[in-house]
This record gives structure tokens, sequence and C-alpha cells, in this order.
């Protein structure tokens, strides 16, 4: 299936930036479909879960409409961004949160002195997975973040930020990036592009 053929949705939620992960999208020749529709959601070839905001309200903002159990059992290819990558953890200290569950990681909040949130660009090292086929060694990366996920069995891309984090994970079917794929210019294309190929 050609990546111009497949559906591609984004879930919506209440966490901001879905218009620059659409945007992105738009640029490597996509339309994708924002949406909370169970059906829609559980029959698309790609799912996305972007995200920008608090940990706590948008896990209750996802229970509450019973998509907290639909997202953990999609099949298809699911890419988690910032929140969307902290909520697919399993807790959050960003208000005391139970999260997904898909990645057995801690979410934690960085406190070693340098400025919070990291914002700005950054280095993703130790690239596993074909999610950064094509991607030059030690790419940059945009980030924005207070809170990160620590580093086990399913990192597969690390950044250092005072403490050396997963910028990205990867289990079964679900990938998550940390990172801004949709604001890290060609790299950030590439991975979009690598996860509509996959």
């Amino acid at each position: 299936m050609s990546a111009q053929t497949q559906q591609v949705v984004i879930v919506k939620y209440n966490a901001g930036n879905i218009q620059s992960v659409l945007y992105a999208l738009e640029r490597i020749g996509l339309e994708a479909v924002v949406t909370d529709d169970h059906e829609s959601i559980r029959k698309a070839d790609k799912v996305i879960f972007p995200g920008v905001g608090e940990a706590s309200s948008a896990m209750a903002y996802l229970r509450e409409r019973g998509m907290d159990s639909l997202l953990v059992s999609l099949k298809q290819p699911v890419l988690g961004i910032c929140l969307g990558m902290q909520l697919m953890c399993s807790h959050s200290e960003e208000g005391d949160t139970r999260c997904l569950g898909i990645f057995p990681n801690e979410v934690k909040k960085f406190n070693h002195g340098l400025k919070t949130p990291q914002i700005g660009w950054n280095n993703i090292t130790g690239l596993k997975t074909t999610l950064f086929s094509g991607l030059p060694a030690d790419p940059y990366a945009y980030f924005v973040h207070s809170y990160y996920a620590g580093l086990d069995t399913h990192t597969i891309a690390v950044t250092d930020y005072g403490v050396p984090f997963s910028s990205a994970l990867h289990r079964d079917n679900f990938y998550g990036v940390q990172f801004h794929p949709e604001k890290s210019a060609n790299a950030g294309e590439q991975i979009l592009r690598n996860f509509i190929d996959l």
C-alpha cells in the first residue's frame, strides 16, 4: 500500500499541537483525519497520538471516553509524540498519574539543576529500528518537555539533558518519541515518512 492511499488518523483529545502534526504530514504529501471516533481509529492504517499538556487531565479525558482501553488494544502502528509518548508509559510523576502502561517506564520530572522545560534542539543517539532509517548519525531533534521517560529495554533512541533519557521507545506495534518530529526539520520529516512506511 502506498503512503498516499493509507488512512492516517490523529487522535483528537484535549492536548494541543495537533495542527502542527497535520501540517507536517501535508508537507510529505499525506492527508490525515483528526478524530476521536473509536471505529475510525480502529480502522486506520496508522495512528498518531500527539500531545502537549498535562498528564493527569489528559488521562482523565481519555478514560472518560473509553479511549484508554481503545488505544492499548490497537494492532496497527501507533506513534505517540511528546505527551503522547509519556501517556503510553506506566506512570507519570506529573499529577501522580496512572497512564496507559504500554511501556513499563516511569515518567519523572527533570531535577538536575538545568533549565526546565528543555526547549530546543538536542541530539538523539543510539538509534534502533527502521523508524530511524536514512538518518545521519546522532541527528538533532526539537524538544519541549519538563518530564522524561527513563532508559529500559524498549529504548530505541537516547538523549542527554543532565541525565540520559529515552527520546524514543518501541514495543510491538507501538512507537513513542519525546521530541517533536513535526518541528524537527528534515530529520523529523524522515521519521514521519518511516513511520508511515512501517
